[in-house]
């Protein structure tokens, strides 16, 4: 039997970044970008290189350069190696006696690297599903509410990786998620593996469209110091992290009212905040430049993620059009987004 799972990219619909502070956000998991795993009982466990993510044949020198311009240093084998060492850890932990069968394991992703999309945590769910999946395992081994966590712990423990919850958690439930992680709910909860998680009727989203980088650069060259200043309860960081997440209850509220004036307002509101407490240079020119695109022509938008994409609220195809070729003049790339209920 082949076993293959997809899983979506998202996007921080409002209160990102608070999510990583104790806060709440909205984020909505689009099905114009994924990455997938596909698994195969066989004799040894393999684990298949992806020829155009983990590339070792090059037609000269040149090609090289421009790979690993466009890809880095890291393909996915790492991520699907973790993911498994990951996987059989938590099985011996919890006490899940495993069949003892092997498999080999491909990847594939169209997920544009670098731009905040999650990627990274995209290959791995994928990954994990398919193991619950070749295993047979249920819910009532692995619980739902945990797996983002287990998934997150892939990257923070054993890659070394800078990242939160929200990601994974849209990755698990697909579609729109309201995602509340204050400490009230958490303590109330009685651990810190999840938080509150609820979805949304994604037909409530208004249209939204993504702008992103064409030839990003590494991620974290230019580090803030917020987190920093948030450890150290810096009144000015600590304020902020709790209106993030009041806007995300706020545009709960007025996108079942189909505000759409107030939504654009929140929306804008998040960005503005979001460059408030970061500064330009953390935040850096080119987003920026597509932030002031969108609001030129009359859109609200703010970071889809970390940096390297911007989402927006767009009113009809002729504005759509419009942005299209305002973003293309400037060397930027435009799609309309599809929400995923996956």
């Amino acid at each position: 039997m082949i076993i293959e799972n997809r899983s979506y990219a998202r996007v921080g619909l409002i209160g990102n970044p608070s999510d990583g502070y104790n806060g709440k956000t909205i984020s909505c998991s689009v099905s114009n970008f994924w990455a997938s795993t596909t698994l195969w009982e066989s004799p040894n466990l393999q684990i298949e290189l992806n020829p155009s993510c983990d590339p070792t044949n090059f037609e000269s020198l040149g090609q090289l350069h421009q790979s690993t311009k466009e890809n880095g240093y890291y393909g996915g084998l790492r991520l699907i190696q973790a993911t498994c060492k990951k996987f059989y850890e938590y099985c011996q932990e919890v006490q899940i006696e495993l069949p003892r069968k092997n498999f080999t394991c491909t990847y594939n992703t169209n997920i544009p690297r670098q731009i905040g999309l999650g990627g990274s945590s995209a290959i791995i769910t994928a990954m994990m599903k398919s193991l619950i999946q070749y295993y047979n395992l249920g819910h009532d081994q692995i619980d739902k509410r945990i797996l983002p966590s287990l998934i997150l712990s892939v990257e923070t423990e054993e890659l070394g990786i800078n990242a939160g919850l929200q990601d994974r958690v849209v990755q698990v439930y697909g579609g729109t998620v309201f995602m509340d992680f204050s400490k009230e709910v958490m303590d109330k909860i009685g651990t810190y593996e999840y938080g509150q998680y609820e979805s949304l009727n994604s037909a409530l989203v208004p249209p939204l469209f993504l702008a992103y980088l064409s030839s990003p650069s590494d991620s974290g060259k230019i580090h803030s110091d917020v987190n920093f200043r948030y450890k150290k309860n810096d009144p000015e960081v600590v304020s902020a992290m709790r209106t993030f997440a009041n806007y995300a209850s706020s545009f709960r509220f007025v996108m079942e009212n189909r505000d759409i004036e107030r939504i654009k307002e929140l929306m804008n509101q998040n960005f503005d905040l979001r460059r408030r407490i970061f500064g330009d240079i953390v935040i850096g020119y080119k987003n920026l430049e597509m932030i002031e695109i969108a609001r030129r022509y009359g859109c609200a938008a703010k970071f889809a993620g970390s940096s390297g994409a911007v989402i927006g609220i767009y009113e009809n195809l002729t504005q759509l059009q419009q942005l299209t070729q305002a973003y293309q003049d400037k060397d930027y790339k435009l799609i309309k987004l599809v929400i995923s209920e996956e």
